[in-house]
């Protein structure tokens, strides 16, 4: 059994997956505490990616141990996860372009009129005014389609509607990809408020370290598999993560 504690939202051991021949994550050990915003940072094809989806229920470690608020578990798929409040936003978002903001809030958990099959849109449109202004969401209305909305309105949205599914840990993969500085400073500040309130436990993946280092606690560098750095956010920089990054491409060249 694995000591707990609880002091984390999650925590690994050992953790292995491969796929065929290839061997996605060799020898994961990593935390994140409560109220935590730690980044996880690393080269294309040194398993986050991976690390992510068994973290969410959606791949199963081949070995290794995961806990959850201190207790140890497999998640045996993507709705087991979300049942112990662990949600996943991905840079794709699963918005539906054509509906609105407060449709896309409440998707999959529609208010219902009483037990009539008929939606009780006054209530979600109030419930999802309500929740963006909470965390500090400004949009133009939740009445309008996520269509006409920026990248980084669409990216809160889909945030906000992962936090106000009751997650506790929240799984936040490129959420600042292709974003331009204002739509990242959005995202960031979001981040920011949630982090304040303590009530969400993050993992933010991007590969824009000064970003990272705005807003996480801790960075957790993964490569080839295996954590290779863990260090507070305040006695590292982004300089130094390039250089670590560089030195580490330089040498798989001269390998190769």
């Amino acid at each position: 059994m694995m000591e707990e504690e609880v002091s984390d939202a999650i925590r690994t051991e050992h953790l292995r997956k491969g796929f065929g021949t290839l061997r996605a994550l060799r020898d994961v050990s990593m935390h994140l505490a409560n109220g935590e915003v730690l980044g996880l940072i690393g080269d294309n094809g040194a398993g986050k990616s991976t690390l992510i989806k068994i973290l969410t229920g959606f791949h199963q470690p081949d070995s290794g141990r995961l806990a959850v608020e201190g207790q140890e578990v497999r998640l045996r798929s993507v709705a087991h996860a979300r049942a112990l409040g662990i949600e996943t936003v991905y840079q794709d978002l699963a918005l539906i372009p054509e509906l609105t903001v407060y449709h896309n809030m409440f998707l999959k958990r529609e208010v219902m009129l009483g037990s009539l099959p008929l939606l009780n849109n006054r209530k979600m449109k109030r419930q999802a005014q309500e929740y963006l202004d909470d965390m500090g969401v400004r949009i133009p209305s939740v009445d309008t389609e996520v269509a006409k909305l920026s990248g980084g309105q669409r990216q809160a949205i889909a945030i906000a509607r992962a936090v106000y599914s009751r997650a506790k840990i929240l799984l936040l993969d490129e959420p600042l990809a292709a974003m331009g500085v204002k739509e990242g400073a959005l995202i960031l500040d979001l981040i920011r408020n949630l982090k304040a309130k303590g009530e969400v436990s993050m993992i933010l993946i991007a590969h824009n370290y000064a970003q990272v280092l705005e807003v996480c606690d801790r960075i957790n560098l993964l490569r080839q598999g295996t954590i290779f750095l863990d260090r507070a956010a305040n006695t590292t920089s982004a300089a130094e993560l390039t250089d670590i990054m560089d030195s580490e491409y330089r040498r798989q060249r001269v390998s190769a």
